[in-house]
């Protein structure tokens, strides 16, 4: 792909972002219900000094695309069709599109799983035919083959990290000895390889487990969320996230012990759900996120998004340079 074909490639996909969006009733009340919500946030030109930071070896924008909602995955609370939707809206072109405009507001890495075939094929057809650049962190789920296969999947598409899904962070942490023997191989076997190897979880008891056993991840990648909007936990749930999804409405329930202990914690904190899947603006959640420690926010964001959001991201970093915990990445 010559240089030009791919400047009017990405020229069209940041057409996208310029339709006028005219928020519906119910948007405005549940804007409107927000602690300064503010105005929308224009959308800039392309930037060229995103704030990033370093994993291993790689740069990284300190706004990293999420891959759930590329694969179909959605948090929906108890709506029953969102996947579906997921599914529908993400085409093949789609995808590109999403990535290409990632690109030129500055975003430079995003997050899928190897396992995912489809995003595979298209992350190879982006860079060989499109002429993309962005790199990606493998988060690793150990299915259908082990992680020994994941992880040389993730070497043959050049990931710059691996981590473990949160999910199974949070499902080791708590089975004892036999979890913290599964989560210290998962460590040694990626760093092994030569990956910048992180350990994912909903829990903070995930990354306690690992800072109290001597298990060493390069970084972590761990919830933080505010719990003040409209759909927010109740009084009456108590169960861990991983055991909240038949109505999934909490990604965090421990923010201010995890900012508390995260300020003694010197890996890299990539902060996930932020935005409890949709719930909080951005310009609050990565806020939140920032100002509380986080080195990197990793948001699920639409096309139509991602102009505003990587603004608000840069404008929040550096109003942040003061900070109780110390940049660690």
């Amino acid at each position: 792909m010559t240089s030009t074909d791919r400047r009017r490639f990405l020229q069209a996909a940041a057409g996208l972002v310029a339709t006028p969006f005219i928020p519906s009733i119910e948007e405005r009340q549940l804007l409107a219900a927000q602690p300064t919500s503010g105005p929308a946030c224009a959308p800039t030109e392309p930037a060229t000094d995103f704030p990033c930071g370093m994993l291993g070896k790689a740069r990284v924008s300190r706004l990293i695309c999420g891959g759930n909602l590329i694969s179909g995955y959605a948090h929906a609370r108890d709506l029953i069709y969102a996947s579906r939707l997921m599914k529908a809206y993400f085409t093949d072109e789609k995808i590109m599109e999403t990535w290409a405009l990632c690109e030129r507001y500055g975003i430079n890495t995003m997050v899928f799983n190897p396992h995912d075939r489809r995003a595979v094929e298209l992350y190879r057809q982006y860079r060989k035919e499109r002429g993309g650049k962005i790199q990606f962190i493998a988060q690793l789920d150990g299915q259908p083959n082990g992680f020994e296969r994941g992880m040389e999947e993730a070497m043959e598409l050049e990931a710059i990290a691996i981590f473990l899904v949160g999910n199974l962070g949070d499902r080791w942490s708590r089975e004892g000895d036999a979890g913290i023997a599964r989560l210290r191989d998962f460590v040694a076997r990626g760093q092994a390889m030569g990956f910048p190897t992180g350990v994912a979880g909903h829990e903070l008891r995930t990354v306690r487990v690992c800072e109290q056993h001597g298990i060493a991840p390069d970084f972590y990648v761990k919830t933080l969320h505010m719990d003040d909007y409209f759909s927010a936990r109740r009084p009456d749930q108590t169960k861990d996230v991983v055991d909240n999804y038949a109505v999934d409405n909490y990604w965090c329930k421990d923010a201010q012990e995890t900012i508390e202990f995260m300020r003694s914690v010197s890996r890299p904190w990539i902060a996930y759900k932020v935005l409890a899947a949709g719930a909080i603006h951005p310009r609050r959640g990565f806020r939140y996120a920032f100002e509380n420690g986080a080195d990197f926010c990793l948001v699920g964001m639409f096309d139509f998004q991602i102009a505003e959001d990587a603004q608000l991201a840069r404008d929040i970093v550096a109003a942040c340079a003061q900070r109780a915990r110390s940049w660690t990445a």
